[in-house]
């Protein structure tokens, strides 16, 4: 650990935390890294307002909040995007201008509270010409860590050839991609009564890789880091269908491996996000392996403290400490 990430540590290690009825609990000294961690910033909020998409932890977050869920949960740094929507629903004029506003914010926020964010840049996706005139900015001149995009935009998915010019460039760069999972044109209110989130955000995540491998693009685009939130969704549930149907038939019959698709599989990230169990991890770290798990919060939606206490059951030592910190370092060294 660097002097910085010590000064860090030991700060938070000696704070406390004041519990209802007056007892203290002392705070987890900061090491982690949150790549999953959502902010509002303020041209973000109000286009959500206007399209009637915010929700309350949406509208409620603050940076002190965020702050406040880092120290209890032991969190050195988050690095922050806003949640789905995101710009999908926006023109193309609309988006360039809100994700100029809000990248901005987040690296303000950067700057304001050195060591504890990093920012993903959002992207006016999905009108790639305005994408590729952001990512320039948010690299060349915002010096952002990555970028942050959904699962789908509407009927599209990242593996179609409409996306490629934005992978492209991205790979040039040796990017890192989070992604986060929303729902898609086809699937709203699929079944009566049934948030989104509980089923399509997962199914969403495992469209959206399978169109990444099988589209070439996982291979064509080896230097792009990619993120998919909640464990991979349903992909680990949906492994055989991966890497043995999905080969015996037309049209991808005589077109992959298995070890392609295992290739694949392995060298993609996926977060802890709300999948901090172990019947979700275990298929997780069986599909991918221990070093290409990442921590996530999903804050404001869950907090770090549920975070920390779930994966304590699952994983222990080096394990531990590689999911928490050591392997998002490999991804953003200059947290180190």
């Amino acid at each position: 650990m660097t002097r910085r990430g010590l000064l860090i540590g030991t700060g938070a290690a000696a704070s406390t935390l004041l519990l209802p009825g007056g007892r203290l609990l002392a705070q987890p000294a900061a090491h982690r890294i949150d790549v999953h961690h959502h902010i509002t910033p303020p041209a973000f909020l109000a286009a959500m307002e206007e399209m009637g998409t915010a929700n309350p932890p949406m509208a409620g977050w603050s940076v002190q909040q965020s702050l406040e869920d880092m120290d209890q949960g032991g969190v050195a740094t988050s690095i922050v995007s806003p949640s789905t929507p995101q710009l999908k629903n926006l023109s193309a004029e609309q988006g360039a201008t809100v994700s100029r506003e809000s990248n901005e914010y987040a690296v303000r926020l950067r700057t304001d509270h050195p060591g504890r964010f990093g920012a993903f840049a959002m992207l006016p996706l999905p009108h790639i010409d305005a994408c590729l005139r952001e990512i320039e900015y948010a690299f060349d001149t915002l010096k952002m860590d990555g970028v942050g995009c959904l699962t789908s935009y509407g009927d599209k998915w990242l593996g179609y050839a409409e996306f490629e010019p934005v992978w492209a460039e991205l790979d040039r760069r040796g990017a890192t991609v989070y992604t986060h999972p929303t729902n898609a044109n086809c699937c709203v209110n699929v079944v009566r009564d049934l948030n989104d989130a509980f089923i399509e955000y997962g199914t969403d995540t495992a469209r959206t890789i399978f169109t990444l491998i099988f589209s070439g693009f996982g291979e064509k685009y080896p230097n792009i880091n990619w993120i998919f939130s909640h464990g991979g969704g349903s992909v680990p549930s949906f492994y055989e269908r991966f890497v043995e149907q999905s080969i015996e038939r037309p049209p991808y019959a005589g077109q992959f491996t298995r070890e392609q698709i295992e290739t694949q599989l392995r060298r993609f990230y996926y977060d802890t996000a709300a999948v901090s169990n172990a019947v979700t991890l275990a298929g997780t770290r069986e599909m991918a392996g221990i070093g290409q798990i990442v921590y996530g919060t999903d804050y404001p939606y869950r907090s770090s403290i549920e975070t920390n206490e779930g994966l304590a059951t699952v994983f222990t030592g080096e394990d531990l400490q590689a999911v928490e910190r050591g392997n998002a370092l490999r991804l953003f060294p200059g947290f180190g």
